[in-house]
């Protein structure tokens, strides 16, 4: 007996640094709040490149992803929401767009001890960019493939993290 697919809507987000400052999105939707880099994911489009071109488009910033904070599936009633948290850099010294259009009011580099000026829109944000700022895991991209890619074919150990390292 065939099943009915789940309708699940995918969302990129990322966490990005300079430093010790973090890139917030100055929101035009959900109440203007400011919130990281963050969009769904396209038809035909991959997480990582939903990643990068939410990055450019609402912040104006060309971003080189690093890791995975956090991979997230939320089902519900009638289908299911999966995030993927990514954490990266700039990939140039270009400043954040300062002027709004439709996809964003603007964007800031904005310090751990400055969060508390910005009318966030969720408190998720601070503890994603505190993970990543104490240390906490970031995992390589590659735990996210194309169903059937090869599986990498370096030597991994996992680290008492669990964190998997070339040894």
């Amino acid at each position: 007996m065939s099943r009915d697919p789940i309708p699940t809507w995918c969302f990129a987000l990322v966490v990005v640094r300079l430093g010790e400052r973090w890139l917030l999105v100055h929101e035009r939707k959900h109440g203007q709040g400011w919130y990281l880099p963050a969009g769904r994911v396209e038809p035909g489009e991959t997480f990582v490149d939903a990643a990068v071109r939410e990055t450019r488009e609402e912040a104006g910033i060309d971003v080189v992803l690093d890791g995975i904070v956090r991979i997230e599936h939320s089902p519900n009633g009638d289908g299911a929401r999966m995030r993927i948290v990514f954490v990266g850099h700039p990939a140039d010294d270009r400043p954040p767009k300062q002027v709004p259009d439709d996809e964003s009011l603007g964007a800031a580099w904005v310090s751990f001890d400055e969060l508390d000026r910005y009318p966030l829109r969720g408190e998720e944000v601070r503890e994603w960019i505190a993970h990543v700022a104490g240390g906490g895991p970031i995992y390589p991209l590659h735990v996210l493939a194309h169903e059937g890619a090869p599986l990498p074919r370096d030597r991994f150990t996992t680290s008492g993290s669990g964190i998997l390292r070339n040894p």
